[in-house]
């Protein structure tokens, strides 16, 4: 029978004849490996190991998997016929290479260990430029999902001035309940275009200041980049903590206090943002309870005035009362 008839008892003798390729499959057993990695382990030519791989892989000893530009490979355990699974075994723990054995596996460690420092050279060399390289080679999407995924997914949320839904959007996979509400027909009708595929989406026309929601009906609410449009912050505040469960909490993002007046004309702002004192009084006064709030690092592309993230609770006795 020839070498290259992968089948029967007497092609796998011949093959496991040469006891290079026993080697081979020893420390394959223990590892997938890349060639080069392989070369080290058995102290050989490249080119040595890449020709009895050849024989090994046409007999269906080992497994070749491509990795970018390389190729690693690993003993076909799961793939071995009866015949070839009985016989190795017997290869393997033959006592005669039992020293030589050893040292391969020896060396295994070795080079294990030196892709582990391989790895941490690689992060060390591109610190400085990780971030351009993680979104060149994965993109900047994951990001939000990932940490939206930390939501408990029992939650009903509001998004008070949900506008054309995209934070709405985000949120309908990972809660049990969104609730968009704005008082613009338009913006909610692109809003519902968005979400048409989610059951789990209500949107509302209303006011902020009187949101058509029943007291102690959601767990968390949002007002992004709306409180600076609405005359009285403290009422749509109010109405917030109104439409909260005890202990729940609401996330504000804002403009920090700045000067352009302009806004107010071109943009119908009515507040030129919060500082942290003003908008701590605006919570109190609202019956919230400001546990934090920071002020976002500027994005270099952005023109508009610096942001800052707030989170505030009702507390719940304050609602038990």
């Amino acid at each position: 029978m020839s070498e290259a008839d992968p089948s029967g008892i007497f092609a796998h003798l011949t093959v496991l004849s040469e006891p290079l390729r026993a080697r081979i499959l020893r420390v394959l057993e223990r590892e997938e490996l890349g060639v080069g990695e392989l070369s080290r382990v058995l102290q050989l030519p490249q080119s040595t190991v890449s020709r009895h791989l050849k024989v090994l892989l046409v007999h269906g000893w080992i497994h070749r998997r491509t990795e970018g530009p390389s190729a690693r490979v690993s003993l076909a355990t799961d793939t071995l016929g009866a015949e070839a699974a009985s016989l190795w075994p017997l290869v393997r723990d033959e006592p005669g290479s039992a020293l030589t054995a050893a040292a391969d596996l020896a060396r295994l460690e070795s080079v294990l260990a030196q892709r582990q420092l391989d790895s941490r050279a690689f992060f060390g060399r591109v610190a400085a430029r990780w971030d351009a390289l993680r979104d060149d080679l994965y993109g900047q999407s994951f990001t939000l999902p990932t940490l939206l995924s930390l939501l408990p997914p029992g939650w009903v949320v509001a998004d008070l001035g949900c506008g054309t839904g995209e934070t709405v959007a985000r949120l309908a996979p990972v809660v049990r309940r969104v609730i968009g509400i704005d008082q613009e027909a338009a913006m909610l009708d692109a809003a519902r275009a968005r979400v048409a595929t989610r059951d789990n989406v209500e949107l509302l026309e209303g006011d902020l200041a009187a949101l058509p929601l029943p007291a102690e009906s959601v767990d968390a609410a949002l007002l992004l980049l709306v409180l600076h449009h609405i005359a009285d912050p403290i009422a749509a505040l109010a109405e917030a903590r109104r439409i909260l469960r005890p202990g729940g909490v609401v996330v504000a993002l804002d403009m920090v206090a700045h000067d352009r007046a302009e806004y107010r004309q071109t943009m119908g702002h009515q507040h030129l943002g919060f500082g942290a004192d003003a908008f701590r009084a605006l919570a109190e006064s609202a019956g919230l309870e400001l546990v934090d709030l920071e002020r976002l690092t500027p994005d270099p592309v952005a023109q508009g005035p610096g942001l800052f993230v707030a989170r505030l609770q009702r507390p719940a006795a304050l609602a038990r009362s």
